[in-house]
């Protein structure tokens, strides 16, 4: 009889999720992205965020921890070009959109202080982070109004105004995303990885 062996898979670490689910922004075809990171017992997500975005911070591109998780320590993380960010928030049209949905206008640190502050507290998920995520308005407009329903597109964003264009993008970003995946697993560094600003 042959022995039975359970295998444990490890959860990814922060560091391959980093690589691999933020691959367009570090690639800088992205302004932002965010991912869900659960530590391991004795793991300090909020040490390991500060010591990336140090590390990261000289090429142009910051991570930050949105919110995190009384109960099980789950964090979410920003990964974000910060000049990109402040240039998309600082669009009349986004700050409006803004400004209708609660925002006190400010710099793009205040907004995704006001952002985290919704994400923590608010019983309803703030879906205007598509905006901070650099999606284009419209669709993140059309979503809110649409309830999520009635999109001609989905991928990394559900689509209201033109699928063409929102799918070539989605391909950028997939196959980027699976080169910095090979890169990443084949040994090259994540600051390596990064393209500077």
């Amino acid at each position: 009889m042959q022995e039975q062996t359970h295998i444990n898979r490890s959860p990814r670490s922060f560091a391959c999720d980093l690589a691999t689910l933020c691959a367009p922004t570090l690639a800088g075809l992205k302004p932002a992205s965010l991912f869900r990171y659960q530590p391991a017992p004795g793991q300090d997500a909020a040490a390991m965020a500060a010591a990336w975005d140090a590390a990261l911070s000289p090429r142009g591109v910051a991570v930050r921890i949105l919110k995190q998780c009384p109960r099980t320590g789950a964090v979410l993380v920003y990964v974000y070009r910060p000049a990109r960010v402040a240039t998309l928030l600082a669009d009349s049209g986004a700050l409006a959109f803004l400004a209708g949905e609660g925002y006190t206008p400010g710099d793009a640190d205040t907004l995704l202080g006001q952002l985290s502050a919704r994400l923590c507290c608010d019983a309803d998920f703030p879906h205007e982070i598509g905006v901070f995520l650099g999606y284009p308005l419209a669709d993140v407009i059309g979503f809110i109004r649409n309830r999520g329903k009635n999109f001609t597109a989905c991928g990394y964003w559900k689509v209201y105004t033109d699928p063409a264009a929102a799918q070539a993008e989605f391909d950028r970003y997939k196959k980027c995303e699976r080169i910095y995946a090979r890169c990443y697993y084949n040994g090259t560094s994540i600051r390596r990885l990064t393209v500077a600003a």
